[in-house]
C-alpha cells in the first residue's frame, strides 16, 4: 500500500506514457503472447462445443460403424476417400451392413456409400461435392428434415431419384430456388430431383464432411452403376430403446465379430463416445498450440526486461538525483517495479482486446465459432502482470544498487 500512498504508481504510469512508442514496442510481445493463447483456447473450446452440438442434435443414441484400419491418404474432390481423407484397407461390405441392420435392438439403418464421378445439367458441371448412396432410414438417422419434397423411400428401390443438399441445389440448377422434378445426368444415366434437404450444420473439423454439397441416392442404385464396387465408408444405426444404446453397439460389434471369424476391424461407437474422443483430441491439439503460443508470452516478458535494462542506464542520472534529495533503495526499487508492471499489465489488457477483435472477424469471416470464457481472460491478465514483476526484478534492483555519487557523474 505505501507504494501507491507514494505516488509510484503515477510515476510508473507517466514514465510509460512518456516514451509512448518506447513502451509500445516493449508491450508488443506482450500483446501478441496474450491475443495468440486466448485466441487458440477459444477457438478449441469453439470446436469441442461445435462437435458437441453436432453429436447432441444427431443424439447420443446414434451408433456409428467405420473402418477400423486406415492408412493416411490425399483425398481429391472426386475421390472415394473424400469424406476422412483416409484410405479405406478394411472396407465395410454389404454383409456387414445386414448384420448391423438384423443385430437385435436396431431399429435403423443407413449405409453411406461413396461414389466418384462429375453431375451434369446442359450447363452445368457439379464436380465439387460427391454423391452418396443410402437408404431411407438416413434423414431419421441424422435427425435432418428435408425442406422441399420428400426423402428416398423403399418404392424408390432401383429408381433414379435424388436428394439434394443446399449447396448442391445452387451449384446445379443455378437459374433455379427449387429445381423439383429437374433432371442431371451422372454416370450416364439421368436423375430427378426428389427433394431438397435443409441445410445441415456443416462440420468444423472437416468441411469436406459438409452434406450442403452432397447428392443422394438409392443405395442399391448406387451398386449398380458400380457393380457394388463403390465402399461404404460408415454405417448409422439407431436402437429401438435409447437407454440400450450401448448395449446394442455392443451387441453390433460381436455379430460383425462373429461374421468375420473373430475380428471384424471395424470401429463401432456411439454418441457419447464420439463427444468423448473428439473432446480429447480438440483438447490435446489446442492445450499443444496454446503451449506454443505461451513461449511468446516469455519472449515479451523477456523484452520488457531488456528495455527496462536500458532505461536504468538511460536514467542513471536520474537515479542519482532522486537518491542526492532522500529518495531510498526501496523507492527506486518500486517505482521500476511499477513501471515494468504496468508495461506487463497494459499490454495483457490490450491483448485481450485483440483477442476479442480477432474472435470477432472469425465469427464473421470463417465457420469457426470462437468461445473466449472468462477464466482464461482472467489467467490471461493474471500472467501478464506475474510476467511484469518477475521480469522487472533485475532492472529494479539494479536500479536501487546504483552509487549516487556514480550516478550523479553520469551525463
Amino acid at each position: 500500500m505505501s507504494i501507491f500512498a507514494n505516488g509510484h504508481l503515477k510515476a510508473g504510469f507517466d514514465s510509460v506514457r512518456g516514451a509512448k512508442l518506447r513502451s509500445f514496442w516493449t508491450m508488443l510481445g506482450i500483446i501478441i503472447g496474450v491475443a495468440s493463447v486466448i485466441v487458440i483456447v477459444s477457438i478449441g473450446e469453439g470446436v469441442k462445443q461445435q462437435v458437441s452440438g453436432q453429436i447432441q442434435h444427431l443424439g447420443k443414441d446414434l451408433i456409428t460403424v467405420r473402418p477400423g484400419q486406415l492408412r493416411p491418404g490425399a483425398a481429391s474432390n472426386n475421390d472415394p476417400e473424400l469424406i476422412t481423407g483416409l484410405g479405406v484397407s478394411a472396407p465395410i461390405t454389404n454383409k456387414d451392413v445386414a448384420t448391423i441392420k438384423n443385430t437385435k435392438g436396431v431399429a435403423a439403418t443407413a449405409p453411406l456409400t461413396i461414389l466418384t464421378g462429375a453431375s451434369k445439367t446442359e450447363s452445368t458441371t457439379y464436380d465439387e461435392g460427391f454423391v452418396i448412396g443410402t437408404t431411407p432410414d438416413l434423414p431419421g438417422l441424422l435427425n435432418q428434415s428435408v425442406a422441399y419434397g420428400s426423402f428416398i423411400t423403399d418404392d424408390d428401390a432401383g429408381t433414379n431419384v435424388a436428394i439434394l443438399g443446399t449447396h448442391a441445389a445452387d451449384m446445379l440448377f443455378e437459374d433455379e430456388n427449387v429445381p423439383l422434378g429437374r433432371t442431371f445426368s451422372y454416370h450416364g444415366q439421368d436423375f430427378i430431383v426428389r427433394g431438397i434437404f435443409n441445410s445441415f450444420t456443416s462440420t468444423p473439423l472437416n468441411e469436406q464432411a459438409n452434406f450442403n454439397k452432397a447428392i443422394f441416392i438409392p443405395n442399391d442404385v448406387a451398386n449398380t452403376l458400380t457393380k457394388n464396387a463403390a465402399p461404404i465408408y460408415e454405417v448409422l444405426a439407431k436402437p429401438a430403446d435409447t437407454n440400450q444404446t450401448t448395449a446394442v453397439a455392443n451387441r453390433i460389434e460381436k455379430q460383425l465379430n462373429d461374421t468375420h471369424g473373430g475380428r471384424s476391424n471395424l470401429q463401432i461407437s456411439s454418441g457419447n463416445q464420439n463427444i468423448s474422443e473428439s473432446d480429447s483430441i480438440v483438447g490435446l491439439l489446442t492445450r499443444l498450440i496454446a503451449g506454443v503460443a505461451a513461449i511468446s508470452l516469455i519472449v515479451g516478458g523477456i523484452g520488457i526486461m531488456n528495455v527496462m535494462l536500458v532505461s536504468v542506464s538511460e536514467r542513471t542520472h536520474e537515479i542519482g538525483i532522486r537518491k542526492a534529495v532522500g529518495a531510498t533503495n526501496r523507492q527506486i526499487l518500486d517505482q521500476f517495479m511499477i513501471e515494468s508492471t504496468v508495461l506487463s499489465f497494459v499490454g495483457g489488457i490490450i491483448g485481450i482486446g485483440v483477442a476479442f477483435l480477432v474472435e470477432i472477424f472469425l465469427r464473421l469471416a470463417t465457420n469457426l465459432h470462437p468461445v473466449i470464457t472468462w477464466q482464461v481472460v482472467v489467467i490471461a491478465a493474471g500472467v501478464s502482470f506475474v510476467l511484469g514483476v518477475v521480469f522487472g526484478t533485475v532492472p529494479a534492483f539494479k536500479a536501487a544498487r546504483r552509487d549516487p555519487i556514480e550516478a550523479l557523474r553520469s551525463q
